[in-house]
């Protein structure tokens, strides 16, 4: 019987070459493990040497209770039986003592544990803080985040406990070596031969369980979106309006049957293999046994010393299998590091500048031939667009979905970086700005917002996040954004707990999130551009007109950027721009749009129709 045939990595030129590469993650994990937190560090370490010292001392002191245990019976000498309960007390004492080591590797453990989980999950938040909105928006990358992100909190101090507990087992190894070899050199090569076959076969298996690791991690990722469909309350309305439920259960068993078949699979083949090469450790054990046994017949050692050989062979042979395990379980944590170290390597291109103010003041903001294409994507979805919008003034984007608007407004935000041409703010390319610097003069306020499970003055606060605790900064933004009537008349105003998800939370109609949404735009006190993608779709006609004539009177001296299928509002814009598959089509005002009868007065003929 052979071992399951699992496709090897080909970036590797062989199975040598992978299973000692893949340990060069062990130093970075030993410095992780250290720099969270040195003293648990060192306190792991000192018990772990005491712990790999104890076991032979108990065995020697074992053979010494059953020698003054026959020389008492021969003699019959009170000395000498006193002499056997001495023994008994000081191997108490060190049973005692080695009890008390366990316990304190086992909190020491847990404590660090815990420690190193928040460590780990902080990197890898860390890091994906300084990643670029593309990667959020590439599978691929999600994978690897995924496979990161899945066992990296736990691998790095499982890896630390491995390397301590070969330390032990081979300081164990060294006294049992020593007190073995007077018995028979060959005894000792027995004990490492019989255990090297599983040793072999587990580090194969370990590197085949984390291959299939690595290829479920898009299903895993599929059936993990389901549930999420399953049992949150931003889908569950949808699924249960339109009855989607059973279907997304079927897929999500799908996935599940299909995981748990390669999963299933590979668990029977290591355990069949696990079983016959434990089979024939123990009969290494019972040759050994009896050749022990037929010296202390033949009297060539003492009853004492076939006990403490017998002691020593039995949990000898298990120090060299856990040794080699755990060598084997190594290689293993090496492997899900890799996922951490290959996610927390992921190279960032440094594109922050350095500018806090432009060359020219006051020029306001220039596309100039600037175009966008998405990674993979040979259509650009901006194909070289020019314009310039000056302080005060007000441009409205109109276009159908998918025309480029939103991927124009994310180009202003620096959140993409142009392939093509380039974006201005006050005469200054926008790569040569500080991001800091650049964002805090922009306001925005997407189509698909974030509805913060915060308190109110929370939600509008993070429009600013230096200002977030200002109670009076929080009012100022929320009468910009008019939502400081329906505030005030919560119990607690901005205290009140928004969402669901925790105790005594209060979930809002989605035209009062949009006005919350709306008063974090207005957060921003320097922000002299402000941008409005969709921002009153889910407000009625003449909330949404209240809306768009208080915020012209208080965007007076603000650039401002507004995104709306509603020509309704659109035409109190200056400026109007048209927008189709990325390119500008037409542009001018409303009136100007409206005489020159092309797509903007078709569009706005088709909706003003729809009302009459």
């Amino acid at each position: 019987m052979s071992p399951p045939s699992v496709p090897s990595d080909n970036d590797s030129p062989s199975l040598v070459g992978r299973f000692f590469g893949v340990f060069r993650y062990s130093r970075e994990a030993l410095a992780l493990v250290w720099t969270t937190d040195k003293r648990l560090t060192f306190i792991l370490a000192a018990l772990t040497i005491l712990a790999g010292l104890i076991p032979g001392a108990i065995a020697y002191f074992g053979k010494l209770i059953v020698d003054a245990v026959v020389q008492a019976v021969e003699t019959q000498s009170p000395e000498d039986r006193w002499m056997v309960i001495k023994w008994i007390a000081v191997e108490a004492a060190l049973v005692v003592l080695m009890a008390a080591i366990q316990r304190a590797l086992m909190v020491s453990q847990s404590l660090l544990r815990a420690l190193l989980g928040q460590r780990v999950n902080v990197l890898i938040l860390e890091k994906a803080q300084t990643l670029e909105l593309t990667h959020f928006e590439d599978s691929e990358f999600y994978d690897k985040m995924t496979r990161a992100r899945r066992e990296a909190s736990s691998r790095p101090l499982s890896l630390v406990n491995r390397t301590f507990g070969l330390v032990q087992s081979g300081i164990t190894l060294l006294t049992y070596g020593w007190l073995l070899i007077q018995f028979s050199w060959i005894a000792v090569a027995g004990l490492v031969i019989a255990a090297l076959p599983a040793f072999f076969i587990e580090t194969y298996f370990s590197g085949a369980a984390f291959r299939l690791f690595r290829w479920q991690v898009p299903e895993t990722r599929k059936r993990n979106y389901l549930e999420w469909l399953l049992a949150r309350e931003d889908y569950v309305k949808e699924v249960k309006l339109y009855g989607t439920g059973d279907l997304f259960l079927q897929r999500y068993r799908e996935i599940f049957e299909k995981l748990y078949a390669e999963d299933r699979a590979l668990t029977l083949k290591r355990g069949l293999w696990g079983f016959l090469l434990g089979a024939l450790s123990s009969l290494a054990f019972y040759g050994a046994y009896a050749w022990i046994g037929w010296s202390a017949a033949m009297g060539w050692i003492t009853l004492g010393g076939m006990t403490m050989y017998l002691m020593i062979f039995k949990q000898g042979q298990s120090s060299i299998a856990s040794s080699l395990t755990a060598i084997g379980k190594m290689y293993e944590d090496n492997l899900y590091l890799s996922n951490l170290y290959e996610f927390l390597d992921e190279p960032i291109e440094n594109n922050d500048g350095t500018a806090t103010s432009g060359t020219l003041p006051g020029d306001g903001v220039r596309f100039e031939e600037v175009s966008f294409a998405y990674p993979g994507q040979k259509t650009p979805a901006i194909d070289r667009i020019s314009l310039h919008l000056r302080p005060g003034q007000k441009l409205a984007l109109v276009g159908e979905n998918g025309s480029g608007k939103t991927t124009l407004i994310k180009l202003l935000t620096r959140l993409y970086v142009p392939t093509g041409g380039r974006v201005l703010l006050d005469g200054l390319d926008l790569n040569e700005w500080q991001l800091d610097a650049l964002r805090d003069r922009i306001g925005v306020i997407f189509q698909d917002f974030v509805r913060y499970q915060l308190k109110v003055g929370e939600n509008i606060g993070v429009g600013d996040v230096e200002h977030i605790a200002s109670e009076e900064q929080q009012q100022t933004a929320a009468e910009k954004g008019m939502a400081h009537p329906f505030i005030d008349s919560m119990d607690l105003g901005y205290q009140t707990q928004l969402g669901r998800w925790f105790k005594d939370g209060r979930e809002l109609s989605g035209g009062q999130w949009q006005k919350i949404a709306l008063s974090r735009a207005f957060m921003r006190k320097q922000a002299d551009i402000l941008v409005l993608d969709e921002p009153t779709s889910a407000m009625d006609a003449e909330a949404e007109a209240k809306i768009f004539d208080h915020f012209r009177e208080v965007t007076q001296t603000q650039m401002a950027i507004l995104i709306s299928h509603r020509f309704s509002t659109v035409r109190m814009a200056d400026k109007i721009i048209v927008l189709a598959d990325g390119k500008i089509i037409e542009r001018g005002s409303h009136e100007e749009l409206m005489n020159s009868n092309g797509k903007y007065a078709h569009l706005f003929a088709i909706q003003a129709k729809g009302y009459q």
